[in-house]
């Protein structure tokens, strides 16, 4: 799983469920995100080809730049049983787990966006998910 997230705002600004991290697949991430200032990633070869639309990159091996997407992806762990680390819970199927991040990133980035216009009110993730009967 790779992901791209904007600081600002928490939002998961891109992200793509495959087997291994590539250049394709780096590049895919990061050309579905708005433009940013800068960059940071935990320092894999790969990162160092993607073309940043001429914006700054900075390979960190530390957490001291990349601990949003860090957290993200904890939330992602959290809520997603199929992501699990060390589990049973783990999808067999790519496109059925592709499905159950697409929903979860939707409904994260609504929640993360909530929170910033309504910041004096508690919003779990549960509340962004309209249930219709």
């Amino acid at each position: 799983m790779v992901t791209a997230v904007d600081r600002a705002t928490r939002c998961i600004a891109g992200h793509a469920v495959v087997p291994q991290r590539s250049f394709e697949v780096l590049q895919e991430v990061v050309d579905q995100g708005p433009q940013a200032a800068q960059y940071f990633s935990d320092g894999l070869a790969a990162y160092a080809d993607v073309y940043y639309r001429s914006a700054a990159y900075t390979a960190v091996l530390d957490k001291s730049q990349t601990y949003s997407v860090e957290g993200d992806n904890a939330e992602l762990r959290h809520y997603l049983a199929r992501l699990h680390r060390s589990t049973r819970c783990f999808s067999k199927c790519l496109k059925a787990l592709q499905r159950a991040v697409d929903l979860f990133v939707h409904f994260w980035n609504v929640r993360q966006l909530r929170q910033r216009t309504q910041p004096n009110y508690p919003v779990n993730l549960v509340d962004c998910v309209c249930l219709r009967v």
